[in-house]
């Protein structure tokens, strides 16, 4: 002869609850859930806007780099180029000597925006990424909700 089972936890609250105190708990639960989800939303439009702003600052380094190589690269040819030039005057024509200095200032221009473009597409990229969808965690997050609770769906 086997022994019954213990009535489980529901059970015994299905006894002794009334139908009312059991709507209020589950009103009471379905209020809690529903702000805790808000919450959720608020955390995550949050964190998105701050993946923004870093974004940006990378981006705004980026720029600063190609403002500060622009202005660095102008100084370096006025200056150096001149006592490149007239060291190179020395050995050949003057005019030839301006021309190859000119060119190996160019391949450095060249190098230094090829640097900053890639640190602005890199920041650019980051942008596209942190506001491509903000809040697709928090769609998917109320796509799990079960039926049951979705008040538009009537259950079975």
């Amino acid at each position: 002869m086997s022994h019954p089972l213990p009535p489980s936890e529901t059970q015994v609250r299905a006894e002794r609850e009334s139908l009312g105190d059991m709507f209020k708990s589950l009103s009471t639960n379905l209020t809690t859930l529903i702000h805790q989800e808000i919450a959720l939303a608020k955390a995550e439009v949050t964190q998105t806007a701050n993946k923004t702003k870093d974004s940006a600052k990378v981006m705004g380094k980026g720029a600063g780099m190609l403002g500060g190589a622009g202005v660095a690269g102008h100084f370096v040819l006025l200056f150096l180029s001149l006592a490149i030039m007239w060291a190179l005057g020395n050995v050949m024509n003057l005019a030839f000597a301006a021309l190859i200095v000119a060119a190996l200032w160019g391949v450095i221009a060249g190098i230094l925006a090829m640097l900053g473009k890639k640190n602005l597409d890199r920041g650019q990229k980051t942008l596209q990424q942190a506001t491509s969808d903000p809040m697709a965690q928090t769609r998917q997050t109320v796509t799990e909700i079960p039926d049951t609770v979705n008040p538009s769906k009537e259950t079975p």
